[in-house]
């Protein structure tokens, strides 16, 4: 059996990008702050898939260090992770000068550090073994600036490049990268980001559920796709930035940002 590695899986695309692997009969290691959020998780998928064995793994991948040590924990537990999805990350809303450094760093080290310090530990063993799929959750974010949330829109551009690039560079290897790159969606992210209601996420908007962009996500992660952008208007926003000068759409972002 085949065993999928899924952090931030206690709410949200993480969530219900595990369901999707159980009612496929792969394993699971969950891992994210919340353990209770964890345990339900794990008996709602025990109930519903009970030949699927799910691994709970409690840990802040926010923190400095964090990867290696959920891979040593991984390893000490003789469990092989065939597919790696890294889906934890956060966001924060505000003009650069007032945010917090430590709320800064804290996004630095789990949406880019954690990030790539997982696929350089879990990457190898799949090259080696010559299968290997990875899922690395950017946003439409990362195709251009975003005055009001600077640090977050400069690490999802980090993410979608990072992960074309490795996924060029594992071709004919068996192994796979693919950049997810969803837009606004109904989880609690805008909540924790600091968002108000109105403008990019106004309630009165219908946003895709968590569970349409996994499922999204894992098509494409199992097409080995290496850019996958969720919905055809985002797509159309996303790859616009193409075709107008650069300082037209950082305007036109921060008037998206602020109305």
């Amino acid at each position: 059996m085949r065993t999928a590695l899924v952090t931030g899986a206690s709410s949200g695309i993480g969530r219900a990008m595990s369901f999707l692997f159980a009612k496929d009969g792969i394993g699971l290691v969950i891992t994210a702050r919340n353990e209770n959020a964890l345990m339900d998780l794990q008996k709602e998928i025990n109930s519903q898939y009970p030949a699927v064995p799910v691994t709970i793994i409690s840990c802040d991948l926010s923190e400095t260090g964090a990867a290696q040590v959920l891979y040593n924990n991984i390893q000490s537990k003789g469990i092989v992770i065939d597919y790696l999805i890294n889906n934890a990350g956060f966001g924060d809303t505000g003009w650069f000068v007032q945010t917090q450094w430590s709320k800064n760093e804290q996004m630095i080290q789990l949406n880019i550090t954690t990030l790539t310090a997982l696929c350089q530990l879990f990457v190898p063993g799949m090259k080696q073994r010559q299968f290997g799929r990875v899922l690395n959750v950017a946003s439409t974010a990362a195709f251009q600036p975003g005055p009001t949330m600077a640090v977050y829109f400069a690490t999802k551009s980090y993410v979608l490049h990072f992960s074309e690039a490795i996924n060029s560079e594992l071709k004919g290897t068996g192994v796979s990268v693919t950049a997810l790159c969803p837009g606004p969606t109904e989880t609690n992210f805008a909540n924790a980001a600091g968002f108000k209601d109105g403008g990019l996420f106004d309630s009165k908007k219908k946003f895709p559920t968590a569970e349409e962009v996994a499922a999204f996500g894992y098509r494409a992660l199992m097409q080995q796709q290496s850019v996958a952008i969720h919905g055809i208007m985002n797509y159309i926003m996303a790859n616009s930035g193409r075709f107008i000068p650069r300082n037209w759409v950082v305007a036109i972002t921060k008037w998206m940002m602020t109305k």
